[in-house]
Order: structure tokens, then C-alpha cells, then sequence
């Protein structure tokens, strides 16, 4: 996976999660960021952050890092 390609889910992974911010509670947002993952990311990229996470996961906001404890 190219460098571009982890920068640019990150990028969507926080803009998710600054969308999701609406409902105030860090947990919610973890939650609700989580879901809309879960259902309109596809596996691969799913994957692909995680493995980018685990890697240190620089530039990913809190939300999204609790989002990928599941």
C-alpha cells in the first residue's frame, strides 16, 4: 500500500470522526465512527488502517483510534 493511500484513509477516517463530533461524547463518536466503518468501508481498507495504526498511527484523532478497538 502506497503512502498516499494510508494518508488519504486517514484523512477520511478523521473527517468521519470531526462529522460524527456532533454528538459530543468521545465514546459516541468512537461508537457512531465505528458503525459507519463497519458498513461503507470495505474489509481491505478497514484493514489497511488498523495495520497503519498498529504501525504507531500518526496523525489518526483519538476518535478514530478508539473506533478501531473492535
Amino acid at each position: 500500500m502506497s503512502s498516499s493511500q494510508v494518508e488519504r484513509l486517514v484523512y477520511m477516517a478523521n473527517q468521519i470522526a470531526l462529522n460524527m463530533a456532533a454528538w459530543g461524547d468521545q465514546a459516541v463518536v468512537a461508537a457512531k465512527t465505528r458503525d459507519h466503518l463497519s458498513r461503507f468501508w470495505t474489509p481491505a481498507m478497514r484493514e489497511q488502517l488498523q495495520a497503519y495504526r498498529e504501525q504507531g498511527g500518526e496523525g489518526l484523532s483519538p476518535a478514530v483510534v478508539e473506533a478501531l478497538d473492535f
